[in-house]
């Protein structure tokens, strides 16, 4: 692959896609704060993709604010940390933050009255001095995961090789405002963790994608470029037009660099690498700090909380609590939300843990939330092929969901729908596209995984059976050569008795 840097030129827009109202402005506005501890966090070990991690302390334990509560299990898995000091109270089975509400493991801490002195690893301040391995095996050490939803073990993506590093600030899903907040106020930690990651992965060109609605946080990034003292990487803004899905990983690169990836491709078969800005600032704080991912900034927003801002929070602690802090609930309050309006899912109840993915705890009133209509027949419009910004065929894609029709649908590209909702909102139909994909998905991934175990079984089979062979064959030479051998050893005793009596007979 080549390490050449894509000369950018201007921007490609992406097809489809929709121009959405603005909903952040109250939330953006607000600077962030810190919120208080509640009195016990319950830290879920599955936070990420992959693997949930391992328990690694038990009832009793006095544990400290950094300090490993979760061991990755394999790979794709991450560590899981103390969020505050305290000792464990629970270790069991609760409901996870989850779409489609399954319980899993969790560590449940009752917090300290003071905090004492975190458990921090070792500062690595002259990280450029270090070789790339040791600096990818701290972001796993210190748990890091993508910050902008998606959650992926962010270690498990920084192999070298990559000729662009994409940090992505556009926040494109109306209403959310952390990444907006975090580049505000901390634009010195994003801009250092691009030339982390950057020297991480051997990236030639960095790219900073903000929004161009985002006025004052490009403002802020293009100082705090102004002042940056790096001499070795350069850092680029890019302004970038505010429609949804801008923020989408595929999407972005298009835009930026006119490279689509592949389908069932990845970012780095085209030689590029994405990542959240504040992914970028929670690898610098891992590196230089030695600090584990244990919070992280969430917005809480929507017509149904009393004061929408933007909060510091630390992983594990209840949604209720959050949301006391931004003045509790209004009387119009109607939906509680986790995540954006469009890529976000409806909970059931308040009494769930912030995790790394909680970017944003909307509650929505009664007069925002749209009133279910019946779903009536596709009339094939095409209104949803023209706004995904996938290139699928949302249409067909139902048929052959409807059918059952799996090996179609991985053909057409299942697979490459990123579940925006764009189709869903502008169906004439009203037809829930989003949610026959998700449910084609999942059928797909079992099917797929229960091949994958077929074949593994095949193949243990196959194995075994030729080992039994083996065996067979084996006695069978051993058999054969003690027969040889004895025959052999018969046919010379004969001999020597031959002789012996020939030498016993007596002369005429």
């Amino acid at each position: 692959m080549t390490t050449d840097a894509i000369t950018r030129g201007p921007l490609r827009p992406f097809h489809g896609g929709l121009r959405l109202p603005g909903n952040k402005h109250v939330a953006a506005s607000t600077p962030i704060v810190r919120c208080p501890l509640p009195a016990v966090l319950h830290v879920p070990m599955q936070q990420h993709v992959g693997s949930a991690a391992q328990a690694t302390v038990a009832v009793g334990d006095t544990v400290v604010t950094g300090q490993m509560i979760g061991r990755a299990d394999g790979h794709p898995s991450a560590h899981v940390h103390a969020p505050a000091s305290g000792v464990i109270e629970a270790v069991g089975l609760r409901q996870l933050t989850h779409p489609s509400g399954i319980s899993g493991m969790f560590v449940s801490i009752r917090c300290a009255a003071a905090e004492t002195v975190p458990a921090t690893l070792a500062p690595i301040v002259d990280w450029r001095e270090q070789p790339q391995d040791v600096l990818r095996q701290r972001i796993r050490d210190c748990g890091v995961v993508g910050l902008g939803g998606a959650a992926f073990p962010t270690s498990e993506k920084l192999d070298i090789g990559r000729r662009v590093l994409i940090l992505n600030g556009a926040e494109c899903e109306p209403w959310i405002a952390c990444d907006d907040r975090l580049m505000r106020e901390r634009a010195g930690e994003v801009i250092a963790g691009a030339h982390l990651l950057a020297f991480i992965t051997g990236a030639t060109q960095t790219l900073l994608a903000i929004e161009d609605s985002m006025t004052e946080a490009l403002s802020v990034m293009r100082a705090a470029l102004e002042s940056d003292d790096s001499t070795d990487h350069v850092v680029e803004i890019v302004s970038v037009p505010t429609i949804y899905p801008q923020g989408g990983e595929r999407q972005l690169i298009q835009v930026l660099t006119g490279t689509e990836v592949p389908r069932d491709g990845l970012p780095r078969d085209v030689g590029v690498l994405v990542q959240n800005v504040a992914t970028a600032a929670a690898c610098w704080r891992a590196v230089t700090l030695g600090e584990p991912l244990t919070r992280r900034i969430v917005t809480v927003t929507g017509s149904g909380v009393a004061h929408p801002g933007n909060f510091d929070v630390a992983l594990g602690t209840s949604i209720e609590h959050l949301i006391l802090q931004a003045g509790g609930y209004t009387s119009a309050a109607a939906r509680l939300l986790h995540g954006g309006p469009l890529m976000g899912f409806a909970l059931p109840h308040d009494d769930l843990p912030i995790v790394k993915s909680s970017n944003c705890i909307l509650v929505l009133s009664a007069s925002e939330v749209k009133d279910p209509a019946p779903e009536l027949p596709c009339i094939r419009c095409g209104a949803c092929a023209d706004v995904c910004p996938a290139h699928l065929l949302p249409q067909q894609l139902l048929v052959f969901a409807q059918a059952s029709h799996w090996d179609r649908l991985r053909e057409h590209g299942l697979a490459d729908c990123i579940e925006c909702g764009c189709c869903d909102l502008v169906c004439p139909s009203h037809i829930p596209l989003v949610e026959h994909y998700r449910h084609s998905k999942t059928e797909l991934r079992r099917r797929q995984q229960d091949a994958q175990m077929a074949a593994a079984a095949k193949e243990r089979y196959t194995a075994r059976g030729e080992r039994m062979q083996r065996e067979v064959d084996e006695r069978a030479a051993r058999l054969a050569g003690r027969q040889q051998s004895t025959s052999a050893t018969a046919v010379q005793a004969a001999i020597d008795r031959a002789q012996a009596r020939q030498l016993d007979t007596p002369p005429e």
